[in-house]
């Protein structure tokens, strides 16, 4: 069509609108559709039709209606969502939709409210007396209470809508309002507003896994009720000034995640969620892990989550626990991809159980026992996830290296071209990233024993530094025995020596002096020339 016969068209269409005809007709004379209405025209029908249908609605003349929302379907039908209030007075439950054909016909309506609310609106019992009937333990009350008219259970009549706030028994906040009965004093209804749900997402690394989240406004957030409230936020690609570091002053406020529909991500670094899908997913699991595995209720065994921050700087090829929270860089995708992997998150939040625990030097033997500790239990929070898309196994960042298999290897620490397999005098000298390698050698010796094996797809071949051969107890013994250890027989400046007689305390304490576990504690460490 040219411009010409387009225009035309046009003002036919709209000049025989403006006349109010029931139809149109094209500039050539042909009929044409009813348009579908707009949403501001599904409203105006819906609200003249109120006054039509005041028997069908339940309605008086006190009744008035906010519009809430609209939807038109494809056909031209509306269903227009209304608030009431009566003098004023929301009235709970007295909440009704509308439904009129593409022509503006009134089609009925839906709501639950079977009688008239318009009630008595003069209270008879005081804000001072309703208040104190809507506290349960450990609540207080927020803001002051408001007249409503409560129509959702039984006869409508006035009431007190007090909100109250506090924190449910497993840790969760608690945000309730209830009604009071203002002419009786009765307690009417109760609502907990603080609503979990369980989402999924499709992180990068994991596949597609499931996530804890919190219904908001508009949709969910990625705040973890089930574990301590943690939440995963987005950086914004900004990092902490020295002020921030030094002072906490200045620091860069993340953008919490959202989401419409509780389903996050994309699988691709494209979509900016999908990074948080496996930060808040890692976050999670290792939460579990202590807490199932080892009885530890969260990193700081206090119950509350920490949180994650996602996309820290430009190309920032790193990741780190700061001792109240995790950040995650995304890499450059030379040398790593971003560094929001299971083994990685693991890692990085067993810093803080160690830090509330032996506070392991960071320094020395015992700055390569505490990285040694990371990847230890880093790496039993990957086998407890028992993900298919990410297996356990004893490389450590297989998942997020571009230019390398891995960052580290347990069953041969020397692989990466830096960390030594056995203990020699100077390994206190070397990096604490490098000088790890000892008690991951022994740690892999312990789970696996010496050999070559396929572990999550990967192979590995430990050879022990006496010639020895190991035979292992399995990831699961290991992890509890270093558990152990780390909580209970190692202090911040413990040598390997020192940590070899803890391992072995621990291994007696869980299984006995004279067991096949604590004989292969003592076999392991010699494996690695700690004797």
């Amino acid at each position: 069509m040219n411009r010409s016969a387009l225009f035309a068209a046009a003002t036919a269409v709209a000049t025989t609108t403006a006349l109010g005809l029931s139809s149109v007709t094209t500039a050539t004379g042909a009929p044409m559709a009813d348009p579908v209405p707009s949403p501001a025209a599904a409203v105006a029908r819906a609200k003249t039709a109120i006054g039509d249908h005041l028997a069908v609605l339940r309605a008086t003349g006190a009744d008035a209606f906010a519009v809430k929302d609209v939807i038109v379907d494809p056909d031209g039908s509306s269903h227009v969502r209304m608030d009431r209030t009566i003098g004023g007075l929301p009235v709970l439950g007295g909440d009704v939709v509308v439904h009129q054909a593409k022509d503006g016909t009134f089609k009925g309506a839906s709501l639950t409210l079977s009688r008239s609310a318009d009630v008595s609106r003069t209270p008879k019992v005081s804000v001072a007396t309703a208040t104190p009937k809507a506290l349960a333990k450990g609540l207080k009350a927020e803001g002051k209470p408001a007249l409503v008219i409560e129509a959702r259970k039984g006869a409508p009549r006035l009431a007190y809508l007090v909100t109250t706030v506090g924190t449910q028994p497993d840790g969760t906040p608690s945000n309730i309002t209830t009604t009071i009965d203002a002419l009786t004093g009765a307690k009417l209804v109760s609502e907990q507003h603080i609503e979990t749900a369980t989402g999924d997402g499709q992180s990068l690394y994991s596949g597609t896994v499931p996530l804890q989240t919190t219904a908001a406004t508009g949709g969910f957030t990625l705040t973890d009720p089930v574990h301590g409230n943690g939440f995963t936020a987005d950086a914004n690609n900004k990092t902490d000034s020295i002020l921030c570091q030094l002072f906490g002053l200045g620091c860069p406020t993340p953008t919490r995640f959202t989401d419409a529909d509780n389903h996050w991500g994309t699988g691709t670094n494209a979509n900016r969620a999908t990074a948080a899908v496996d930060a808040h997913y890692g976050a999670a699991t290792t939460f579990d892990y202590y807490k199932n595995v080892h009885g530890r209720n969260g990193i700081f065994n206090d119950g509350k989550g920490v949180p994650s921050r996602v996309h820290y700087g430009t190309n920032y090829v790193n990741a780190f626990w700061d001792g109240k929270q995790m950040t995650y860089g995304d890499g450059d995708n030379v040398v790593a991809g971003p560094l929001v992997s299971i083994d990685v998150a693991g890692h990085e939040m067993s810093h803080g159980v160690t830090e509330h625990t032996a506070n392991l030097t960071y320094s020395g033997e015992s700055g390569g026992l505490n990285e040694a500790t990371s990847d230890i239990l880093g790496t039993m929070v990957e086998f407890y996830s028992n993900n298919a898309a990410d297996p356990g196994d004893y490389y450590i960042g297989e998942r997020i290296m571009k230019d390398r298999p891995a960052l580290r290897f347990m069953d041969k620490p020397s692989k990466d071209g830096n960390s030594p397999d056995c203990w020699s005098s100077g390994v206190g000298n070397l990096d604490v990233h490098y000088s790890s390698g000892i008690a991951n050698h022994f740690a892999y010796l312990l789970a696996e024993g010496s050999g070559a094996k396929t572990i999550g797809g990967f192979p590995h071949n430990s050879p022990t530094c006496n010639g020895s051969t190991v035979t292992g107890i399995g990831h699961d013994k290991l992890g509890k025995i270093w558990y152990r250890a780390l909580t209970t027989y190692m202090t911040s400046g413990t040598t390997y020596a020192q940590a070899r007689t803890a391992t072995l305390n621990a291994a007696t304490d869980l299984y006995g002096a004279n067991s096949t576990e604590r004989a292969a504690v003592a076999a392991a460490w010699s494996a690695v020339s700690v004797n």
